[in-house]
């Protein structure tokens, strides 16, 4: 009977050898772990200030359109304004929407804005306007509720705060009864604003990019009204939310 030829080496040399190769690999797999997520960071930051760059000309169209009357009459009684520059269909799940967006609230003492936090926004019930694939929504925030119910994690509309349809077009005398609402919703699809039922959508803390764009961990409630981060790419955001604001 034949026997099998036994290898030369021992398994002693057999668990050295693998002893080495682990310490050779372990450091470059480690070295790896950073280095991804210095990357993961960067993208973030980029996304975020995307975001940021996009959210001013959305704003802008709103307080320019000519249908948006009621919008600029009562943009002095804000106190916070969630810009989405794009809501698209299907991109929260299957037959519903999402997209990301920016929330700034108005320091009720000295009427200045705060820094951008990021949010997103999404749904599996309300449809973009005029069949169109996507949308730009922008929220108005008149109450204190409505804030506050922004500084928590997650947050249904309809729920933990009420939700109306924004009045569009010159007949809006008797829109006034939206101000009961915590928010207001506008979107526009295609070059046209309409009212976007929003009831029963959800916004979530973006954390990714509040972190990336701060460069560090950082809560809502920190951003929005203890104010202790800034970034100075926000800046043309910011002032022109508070200029709209002012009537200015």
């Amino acid at each position: 009977m034949k026997h099998a030829m036994k290898s030369p080496f021992g398994p002693g040399i057999r668990m050295r050898n693998l002893g080495w190769i682990l310490l050779i690999v372990a450091p470059l797999f480690l070295a790896a772990i950073p280095a991804k997520a210095a990357e993961a960071t960067t993208a973030d930051a980029a996304d975020a200030q995307e975001l940021v760059s996009k959210a001013r000309p959305t704003f802008q169209s709103v307080v320019r359109d000519p249908n948006m009357a009621w919008f600029r009459d009562h943009l002095k009684e804000a106190k916070g304004i969630f810009i989405v520059p794009q809501l698209l269909k299907g991109a929260f799940f299957v037959g519903g929407s999402g997209g990301s967006g920016v929330f700034l609230v108005r320091d009720e003492k000295s009427g200045e804005w705060s820094e951008p936090a990021f949010f997103t926004l999404g749904s599996a019930s309300f449809g973009l306007q005029f069949g169109a694939e996507s949308s730009e929504v922008v929220l108005m925030v008149l109450t204190q509720r409505g804030v506050e119910s922004m500084l928590t994690s997650t947050l249904k509309l309809g729920a933990d705060a009420s939700v109306a349809i924004g009045p569009v077009g010159g007949k809006v005398e008797g829109a006034t009864a939206n101000l009961s609402a915590d928010i207001i919703s506008f979107a526009r699809s295609k070059g046209l604003f309409a009212g976007v039922s929003l009831d029963g959508a959800v916004i979530a803390e973006r954390k990714d990019l509040n972190s990336a764009y701060y460069g560090k961990d950082v809560r809502v409630l920190d951003i929005l009204v203890n104010r202790k981060v800034s970034n100075a790419q926000s800046a043309e955001l910011r002032a022109t939310v508070g200029e709209a604001a002012a009537g200015k």
